[in-house]
């Protein structure tokens, strides 16, 4: 049966382009065939790959599609790789790299793995957004780490819901509604809870409320959650992922739900690093303190 492994690369970055030529001609050495973007493909400069256009065809069939870049460039690739069902892989070449999972040191032993197909699949909650004014519709969109209501020059007044039932009004920078995924992004930075990421939920947190009641919530991921500007404020604009940007209005209302399609991640086995359980993850991304912990005390 054939394989095919899609790459897709942060081209801006020179070791990011020499690490896929890397992963390119090792995948092209195992037999497996590999696709590379059209708008890629003349920086990477490899013999023997499949240009594709960059659109949602070209993650179809595809076994993997191996990202190098930081967080950001997994976001972009999400973008392809969700329509078609096909697990992202990313090596780390940025700051943190929450999503992905390996590092550049380990970027031999990722292609190796993905050859010998040692690696699982997990997938990822989504939250489907949608934005109106007066029953028009603005923005019918996605996004794996968040959806974000914000100001664009003036406070915003925004009242929030749940279940249909007002929650709060705030006046705010902004409302995050994110995933447990985006928990650790700008959710994390907001102030709002790491969630582990099997866990099933939706979080909403205002951004800088004036008010007292100003706390991250986090609800079920049934619930559907709802960000009203007020007609008489300024109008604000909705992000998603911080890559899809939509006006809105006074006035528009923004809704929030659990998505109908996830994010496939591929999780491998037996690189130094990755692999590993999420607190591990969460310890080494943010460099906590451990020392001194005994673990279990064994009789």
């Amino acid at each position: 049966m054939k394989r095919t492994v899609l790459v897709a690369v942060h081209t801006g970055r020179g070791v990011a382009v020499e690490s896929a030529r890397l992963v390119i001609n090792r995948l092209v050495d195992a037999g497996i065939t590999v696709r590379v973007l059209e708008t890629e493909a003349g920086e990477i400069g490899c013999a023997g790959v499949e240009a594709v256009p960059s659109d949602p065809g070209a993650a179809k069939d595809a076994e993997v599609m191996m990202v190098l870049g930081g967080d950001g460039s997994l976001l972009r690739a999400a973008e392809l790789a969700r329509p078609a069902g096909t697990p992202l892989l990313g090596v780390n070449l940025g700051h943190v790299g929450f999503l992905a999972e390996a590092e550049v040191d380990d970027l031999a032993a990722a292609v190796d793995s993905v050859v010998a197909g040692r690696y699982d699949v997990e997938e990822r909650m989504t939250i489907d957004v949608i934005a109106r004014l007066n029953g028009r519709v603005l923005a019918d969109t996605w996004a794996l780490n968040e959806a974000t209501v914000e100001k664009q020059e003036r406070m915003l007044e925004v009242v929030t819901e749940i279940d249909g039932r007002p929650l709060s009004r705030w006046g705010c920078d902004g409302v995050i509604c994110a995933t447990p995924t985006g928990s650790t992004a700008y959710a994390f930075s907001a102030g709002g809870p790491v969630v582990w990421p099997e866990v099933e939920a939706l979080l909403m947190l205002p951004i800088s409320a004036h008010a007292l009641f100003a706390k991250p919530m986090v609800v079920s991921p049934r619930s559907t959650l709802a960000v009203e500007i007020l007609p008489a404020t300024p109008g604000g604009v909705l992000w998603c992922d911080g890559r899809r940007r939509f006006e809105l209005p006074s006035g528009s209302r923004v809704e929030v739900r659990r998505g109908a399609e996830p994010v496939r991640l591929a999780r491998l086995h037996g690189v130094e690093s990755t692999g590993a359980p999420f607190t591990d993850r969460l310890v080494a991304k943010f460099e906590l303190p451990v020392q001194g912990w005994r673990g279990r005390v064994r009789p």
